[in-house]
């Protein structure tokens, strides 16, 4: 089916807000599974970030939902949709919210830290759409809060990034709850050989699959570069490069938590508007730097891997490795937050002599060197060229030796101490 049709398979209500949001050409995922979704087939996408997946599988469900005008049952929710983190999971609230403007469906995001009173009240109430956690549903139904057993479309979402966040154990605990009769939908950034067997598990019938070519890869289209610097001109080196004009929306990654604050309160004292986003902030808090990030307040949002994974904002003009992570795959998933949907994006790499080893593991994942930019005017040759112990251990460059502390002379008192006191 040609992309200009497929929105036109939707009710009025939903073409109507599909165009309010400005969407007028379906992207390929769009185009490929909205048609078998509204068939009730089910179906495994395989597609990048940043592609347009939520609209692919919510549009058709809340169609399929207005066209059954079925009633919504208290604590029996009638679509799942599962998402590895709490942001993503906001994120796919607000495009149903967006997209269901116009027609009466229930939604309810579910998340952990948060209260859970409001979201038990909110599920007693009745709602069509459940989008959740695996932590935070599998408390639900701990409490009887919530049956799925009167589910018929089930959608697992960044698959991959379930299993990478230790999830599986969780998912095969919800898929025993599913009823067996429904309709499962898998998406899926990369089909490894342990994601295909999730989705043997998950998905019952045979699966109408979809696989878009991303094309050339966000990868390659990412200007990336490394500068080379001592430890303790990193903060300063990151001012700099902070201070260019085209650094307007820009995500910092440091390795630890209490980095990502001590940077915060650092930047936002030099005059750089900025959030910090890790594990041990409280959901208000996450929600506030999100939305303070998307809306422009917020130039610098410095985030912690986890954290930032599933975070979808558009106009990302830089990512920025203030400290290099220890796996390479985490250096491209880092850097994919930028040049989504077909658009550019900058990747700046902070490298000191210890990470040297780092770099090498990222370059050889890639298959080539990454740029290096030498003429900023905090340069360290001795970085750039750190090897063996240099680039395994040391800190900072080499200081010059102190002369050894004299040998005590013969009768003097002994290495055990000063003579005890009469």
């Amino acid at each position: 089916m040609s992309g200009a049709s497929v929105f036109e398979l939707l009710n009025p209500a939903l073409r109507r807000a599909v165009a309010e949001a400005g969407y007028e050409i379906p992207s390929p995922i769009q185009v490929e599974a909205i048609p078998p979704i509204l068939e009730g087939r089910d179906l495994m996408g395989c597609a990048q970030t940043g592609t347009g997946k939520t609209a692919a599988f919510g549009l058709p469900l809340l169609h399929r939902l207005a066209e059954r005008h079925a009633t919504v049952r208290p604590t029996r929710p009638r679509v799942l949709i599962l998402a590895p983190t709490r942001e993503l999971a906001a994120q796919i609230g607000d495009n149903l919210a967006m997209f269901g403007r116009h027609q009466a469906t229930a939604c309810l995001v579910a998340f952990g830290g948060v209260n859970i009173n409001p979201q038990i009240a909110a599920l007693k109430a009745g709602v069509a759409v459940l989008v959740a956690t695996p932590g935070r549903l599998l408390d639900l139904c701990s409490q009887r809060a919530l049956s799925l057993d009167a589910v018929e479309a089930v959608v697992l979402d960044e698959a991959d990034r379930m299993l990478d966040m230790g999830f599986l154990p969780d998912i095969r605990k919800i898929l025993g709850r599913l009823p067996a009769q429904r309709q499962s939908l898998f998406f899926s950034a990369t089909l490894s050989p342990e994601v295909e067997q999730l989705a043997r598990q998950f998905i019952r019938r045979k699966p109408v699959v979809v696989r878009i070519d991303p094309g050339t890869p966000a990868v390659d289209r990412i200007r990336q570069r490394v500068l080379f610097v001592d430890k303790e001109k990193k903060y300063n080196l990151l001012k700099w490069v902070l201070d260019s004009p085209k650094c307007f929306r820009v995500l910092v990654f440091p390795r630890m938590k209490h980095g990502a604050d001590r940077l915060c309160k650092q930047l936002t004292r030099d005059g750089f508007p900025a959030a910090a986003l890790h594990g041990d902030k409280s959901q208000g808090a996450r929600l506030r730097a999100l939305e303070g990030f998307r809306s422009g307040k917020v130039q610098v949002l410095v985030a912690t891997d986890i954290a930032a994974r599933g975070i979808d904002v558009d106009g990302v003009t830089h990512v920025i490795n203030y400290d290099l992570p220890d796996e390479p795959e985490t250096y491209v998933h880092r850097i994919g937050r930028t040049a989504r949907a077909g658009a550019e994006g900058e990747a700046v790499s902070l490298v000191c002599a210890h990470d040297r080893q780092a770099l090498r593991d990222i370059e050889r994942f890639l298959g080539r060197a990454i740029p290096q930019q030498l003429d900023h005017p905090l340069h360290s040759e001795f970085a750039r060229n750190a090897m063996g112990a240099d680039a395994v251990r040391q800190r900072k460059p080499p200081q010059p030796r102190s002369a050894p502390a004299p040998k005590p002379e013969r009768g003097g008192p002994p290495w055990h101490g000063r003579p005890r006191r009469k």
